[in-house]
């Protein structure tokens, strides 16, 4: 029985890990295609038209990032709580 609950946790990261690719891939693509639109429209440079589509790009794995994260239960921001001394200002000698 402890063989079939390893199995299922095997399984079930397997299955994580499938959706977050699946979830980057589409996330990458479709805004580098948003990115790509937008600079299609609105510039007339090449360069440009490329910097759009990067940072379509950036969007698109900035979101698939945040979203994997909570999909493995672990946290982007704040993961380590910084220590802030409590003793007073009036207290601290020179």
């Amino acid at each position: 029985m402890a063989d079939d609950k390893e199995m299922r946790a095997d399984y079930d990261l397997n299955a994580k890990w499938d959706a977050c690719l699946d979830l980057s891939l589409r996330r990458v693509v479709y805004s580098s295609l948003a990115g790509a639109l937008g600079g299609l429209l609105l510039f007339r440079s090449p360069v440009t038209r490329w910097a759009a589509v990067a940072f379509g790009a950036g969007i698109g794995f900035g979101s698939a990032y945040s979203d994997c994260s909570h999909l493995f239960d672990k946290r982007v921001a704040n993961s380590a709580p910084s220590k802030v001394p409590e003793t007073p200002a009036s207290q601290v000698v020179p």
